[in-house]
């Protein structure tokens, strides 16, 4: 693990084409802001690790409940 020290205003570069800005320091608590291409997904890790879950949970599904689901899905 790379570990930084930043003041207010001052950014962190990764490859080419991300940049991460200290925008503010409020106690504990430091606000940053992200630029990055729009395709590049970015979520707090909680959030990423929910997403995570959630679709190891949908792989895990069994055959006969997703065809179960897709019959009640169909329109009459």
């Amino acid at each position: 693990m790379l570990v930084l020290t930043r003041k207010l205003g001052e950014s962190i570069a990764i490859d080419d084409d991300i940049k991460i800005v200290v925008v503010q320091i409020k106690g504990k608590q430091v606000r940053l802001g992200i630029e990055a291409p729009q395709n590049t997904k970015i979520h707090r890790e909680e959030v990423y690790i929910a997403i995570q879950d959630s679709n190891k949970a949908a792989a895990e599904s069994s055959i006969p409940v997703l065809k179960t689901l897709a019959k009640t899905s169909r329109p009459s």
